[in-house]
């Protein structure tokens, strides 16, 4: 197994390095204090609710009944637009802490909110250890971490990476789908011809594990099950954006346990 082959790529997916320890003790969250971030996301959380009713066509939110009052937990969704973790954070009731590129910092204007908000940048094309630890942290202090599995921004789904379930094996934490559609093409202003076309729809799923002792050191066990996670995301999106994972009569739960 080479580093090449467990690193990520673009986006805001993460690798990871199988077996490695990369400094991180487990049980603590040393690095990451929520409630040092919380005065800055609560402020900023005001002015997504703000520039979301002015400039993004919002038809539908769903199922955020789901996501646990307290507790790590794992969102990952597909990802079409830049928007997206921008719209996923306004609809979800508590902070979660997303994955970027560390090339979203330099986005004009738009690049200050990951750093207000103290985003995860993660480097391209090689297996970011800082990262996968602050995701680590981030889950170990009980927290909702967001990653886009693919790493990349497509229209359809594509193979997603195994860090995520490398992060949830390692945790225990809880992992959530959410299907993202609609979001091309936005933020918009109201009287735009995109404003008249169909807005977004986020709905998210039922909150599940992976049973207790797969995946630890078993590369195939891993990747078994995020293509389980996959298929139960592709089973909730339309079917022009299930992507490689369209033929859902591959899919199989045998590493899955429903929390609902």
């Amino acid at each position: 197994m080479t580093e090449k082959s467990l690193a990520y790529e673009h986006g805001s997916a993460v690798g990871y390095h199988h077996g490695s320890a990369i400094g991180y003790h487990h049980g603590s969250a040393i690095g990451y204090h929520h409630a040092r971030y919380e005065p800055m996301r609560r402020f900023l959380r005001v002015v997504m609710r703000i520039l979301v009713a002015t400039i993004v066509k919002v038809d539908k939110i769903e199922g955020v009944e789901n996501i646990p009052a307290s507790g790590p937990l794992i969102l990952y969704s597909n990802h079409i637009a830049f928007i997206d973790p921008i719209l996923i954070i306004h609809a979800v009731p508590r902070n979660i802490v997303p994955l970027a590129k560390v090339e979203a910092y330099a986005y004009p204007v738009v690049g200050i909110f990951p750093r207000l908000w103290n985003v995860i940048s993660v480097q391209r094309g090689e297996v970011d250890r800082r990262a996968l630890r602050a995701c680590l942290q981030v889950l170990e202090a009980g927290e909702i971490l967001w990653i886009a599995p693919e790493g990349t921004r497509r229209p359809a789904l594509l193979e997603a990476k195994d860090g995520m379930a490398y992060l949830a094996v390692q945790t225990g934490a809880p992992l959530l789908p959410i299907s993202v559609d609609g979001t091309r093409g936005l933020p918009a202003l109201p009287f735009s011809r995109r404003w008249k076309e169909p807005g977004v729809s986020l709905l998210f799923g039922r909150p599940f594990r992976f049973k207790p002792g797969l995946g630890r050191d078993d590369r195939a066990e891993l990747t078994k099950m995020t293509a389980e996670a996959m298929y139960i995301l592709a089973d909730m999106l339309p079917p022009a954006r299930r992507g490689v994972f369209s033929d859902l009569s591959q899919a199989t739960q045998e590493t899955i346990e429903w929390l609902i």
